[in-house]
């Protein structure tokens, strides 16, 4: 999955960017006060962003 595509799902779920890591970026879901971080890579691994989802409590990614 690519990044751009993993980032607009977790802005329409509600998620917001928090900060610039070093090597990756923080995201939060304030309605579930979660948040997780996304890695700076072009492609991300689909394992990965459902795991990401997850831990933001968002339905997986398509």
């Amino acid at each position: 999955m690519k990044r751009k595509e993993l980032i607009r799902h977790l802005r329409s779920q509600g998620c917001e960017f928090i900060r610039e890591g070093a090597k990756h970026s923080w995201w939060y879901n304030p309605s579930l006060n979660k948040r997780s971080a996304v890695p700076r890579h072009n492609e991300i691994v689909d394992v990965l962003a459902r795991k990401i989802c997850k831990d933001l409590g968002v339905p997986p990614a398509k």
